[in-house]
């Protein structure tokens, strides 16, 4: 007895070749895209909860031993755009962060660390390392802010890039873009607005 197989089904069994489910970042606290009070800065004349808002993610490639979260607003008026949070080491088998997780070390998952972010020594996110929310300039419009996770062959982003752990958030940029080459393997972003 013969079995068809449609010519598609025939080419992917015949090349080994299965589609990967593509890798993906999201919030359910921002669905709309708009950060609700309850994620924006509680200072620098903004008055919102500061609380970090949930993420998830699917379709992480194969081979990433860890996860780097960056946060970053490119409208800002500094010439080089302002961060407001960074996750590094984040275990690959992480598929989210709970909302809030951002706002204490000790909400991250275990192995994950907090990095540097441009509220550094102000004490407006509540210590450094953790999420500080959005407050663009009154009267300025919708600022954008990206948030983009990275997988990588590593389980140290600082150890394999041979630079500092505190280092900052642009050198960590640079680093994931560009210094670590193949050992990124994949990257997933979105982007939701802040104005007032």
């Amino acid at each position: 007895m013969k079995t068809r197989v449609s010519l598609g089904a025939a080419l992917v069994l015949a090349c080994g070749m299965a589609r990967a489910a593509p890798f993906t970042l999201s919030s359910p606290d921002l669905a709309g895209g708009v950060f609700p009070n309850i994620h924006v800065l509680k200072g620098f004349g903004c008055d919102g909860g500061n609380v970090s808002p949930a993420l998830a993610w699917s379709g992480v490639p194969d081979g990433t031993r860890s996860l780097v979260l960056m946060v970053h607003d490119p409208d800002a008026p500094t010439g080089s755009g302002f961060w407001h949070w960074t996750v590094f080491d984040i275990p690959a088998s992480t598929q989210g962060l709970a909302r809030g997780a951002g706002n204490s070390a000790a909400s991250l998952p275990a192995g994950a660390r907090g990095g540097m972010n441009d509220y550094q020594d102000t004490g407006a996110n509540g210590g450094n390392g953790n999420y500080g929310g959005p407050c663009p300039p009154a009267g300025e419009g919708a600022h954008r802010y990206v948030f983009t996770l990275y997988a990588l062959s590593v389980d140290q982003v600082a150890q394999a890039a041979g630079i500092p752990a505190r280092g900052t958030p642009a050198l960590y940029g640079f680093v994931l873009n560009r210094g670590l080459g193949k050992a990124v393997l994949g990257k997933a972003s979105f982007t939701a607005s802040y104005g007032r």
